[in-house]
């Protein structure tokens, strides 16, 4: 009888935890696309977000040093010049070029084509050797490219300077991810955790968007009632209110997934994120009345089914190589199974993070 009654405790734990992800991934998708339509600085509204961010994951550092009693990992200045700065920018332009679309594209548009960062993730996971060549990924490349094409054919809601946007987030996305799963990967730098990581790359996000905002947006920012010639009180103290929304989301997002992954398992994270782009769409098309064709939702269909194969692939090889380290071990007592085992599962909840927070 306890079998049973752990069993359904632990499926009830897991669907919370997915919903709990759920709220924050779909919420902040359609949170910015609806501040976007009153508010068109989106490369503040992330300056604003990041800012929120590192003061949450400052604050978090620090509670969960008081609650374990040991001290958080602080990089020094050479560590966190050269080897965080490249995945910072990368992370930086990533996210500001997808916010800055939303003033173009539709929710279903950009969820389609954010998911093109699979085709850069395995790009670059084979120049950096982080991926190994087999010919399943030719498979999964051609499904996920004829599902975005099919997406985007003749759609009648497709806006190119949006969509180049958002493909161009998407390319600097694979650079991104290859990045960041090289930078957890480095057990000297001590940046295993997510919160840790969050903490040192927002500063140089901050500082890598900041230029760029300099020269899009701070001129006609600074003259908009929005912020700085704003009259009254309440409309400031609503606007900010309204901001610090996004960055409390966005925070939550990467703490939801942590929790979902060391709770359940990559898998179900990578599972979980092919249904939340399902609803993302549904919900897209029935409450902000995006047009799909009979020939999009094909192409959805067939981008989905890329997106699965590869995560399909990614768990059988993550499998056979934890497999291939045991055995190896039990020839060789002298090896370190434990720390061997760890990096492969890092290895697997990163890949299996690439394709969910992507979408932010």
């Amino acid at each position: 009888m306890a079998f049973p009654i752990q069993f359904l405790w632990r499926a009830i734990r897991t669907v919370g935890l997915v919903l709990f992800y759920y709220v924050f991934s779909i919420g902040i998708t359609f949170y910015n696309k609806w501040l976007m339509k009153g508010f068109h600085y989106p490369l503040f509204m992330t300056l604003v977000h990041l800012a929120i961010n590192f003061c949450l994951s400052a604050l978090t550092r620090q509670l969960i040093q008081c609650w374990t009693g040991k001290p958080r990992t602080v990089l020094s200045w050479s560590d966190y010049v050269y080897k965080v700065a490249p995945t910072a920018f990368a992370t930086a332009l990533d996210i500001g070029l997808s916010n800055w679309s939303f003033l173009f594209i539709t929710i279903s548009l950009y969820t389609m084509t954010k998911s093109s960062a699979v085709l850069f993730i395995l790009f670059f996971s084979l120049v950096f050797k982080l991926e190994e060549p087999n010919p399943f990924l030719i498979l999964v490349v051609l499904l996920i490219s004829c599902g975005l094409f099919m997406f985007t054919f003749e759609s009648t809601q497709f806006n190119l300077e949006g969509f180049v946007m958002v493909l161009m987030a998407s390319f600097i996305g694979g650079i991104r991810w290859t990045l960041t799963q090289v930078l957890m990967q480095k057990a000297e730098l001590g940046l295993q955790n997510p919160v840790d990581t969050l903490y040192h790359l927002q500063p140089l996000m901050f500082l890598g968007l900041f230029p760029l905002f300099l020269y899009n947006e701070a001129l006609s920012l600074s003259m908009s009632e929005k912020l700085f010639r704003v009259t009254e009180l309440w409309p400031l103290l609503n606007s900010v209110f309204l901001l610090s929304i996004g960055g409390t989301l966005a925070f939550g997002l990467g703490f939801s997934e942590f929790l979902l992954v060391s709770k359940t398992s990559s898998l179900t994270l990578s599972i979980s994120g092919i249904f939340k782009e399902v609803c993302t769409l549904l919900l897209a098309s029935s409450l902000m009345g995006d047009n799909l064709t009979p020939i999009n939702w094909l192409g959805f269909v067939v981008c989905l089914c890329g997106i699965s194969l590869h995560v399909a692939l990614k768990t059988y090889y993550s499998k056979r190589k934890s497999a291939s380290v045991r055995q190896l071990s039990s020839r060789s007592p002298e090896l370190e199974l434990p720390l061997l085992l760890q990096n492969g599962e890092e290895d697997e909840d990163s890949a299996a993070e690439e394709h969910e927070m992507t979408l932010r």
